[in-house]
């Protein structure tokens, strides 16, 4: 068997990191995991890329003016998220884009990570109890298996 050479398999042709890629849901979590990655970035020269990921829930969707009402907190927290990012990315000279998507968060932020062929994921850690047994996004995200995944408490 012909082993591949390291740089074959994981370097794409750039010194240090091009994207660091952060998933930011307004969580305590997720806005320490956007300073993480905001420094990261700024270290490596790298371009931060934030995502926020829409989620539409059944429980919303039966709720007679759910959707509706979700669909206004959802609008409350990007545009508070984007203006926190904005500021921070400002003041440590960090070039920053933010996408937000719909769907599964997990997917979603494993097919913009492939897009944007980021060098690593930053999450936040879950503060939710069912996700200790179900599995948390930070989990989905390693099993994809296919950049670092950096979990911020």
């Amino acid at each position: 068997m012909t082993m591949p050479e390291f740089r074959d398999v994981f370097e794409l042709g750039t010194d240090g990191p091009r994207a660091v890629l952060a998933a930011i849901d307004g969580s305590r979590t997720s806005l320490r995991a956007a300073d993480y990655a905001l420094g990261q970035a700024r270290r490596s020269g790298a371009e931060l890329v934030s995502v926020y990921v829409r989620v539409s829930s059944a429980l919303t969707m039966s709720v007679p003016g759910g959707a509706e009402a979700a669909e206004v907190a959802n609008d409350a927290s990007v545009t508070e998220i984007v203006d926190y990012l904005t500021r921070r990315a400002d003041e440590l000279g960090v070039r920053h884009r933010f996408v937000e998507l719909r769907g599964d968060v997990a997917r979603e932020i494993a097919n913009l990570a492939d897009e944007v062929r980021t060098d690593s994921v930053v999450v936040g850690a879950s503060e939710q109890f069912g996700h200790k047994i179900a599995g948390s996004l930070a989990v989905r995200l390693v099993r994809t298996a296919r950049w670092p995944v950096t979990v911020i408490p």
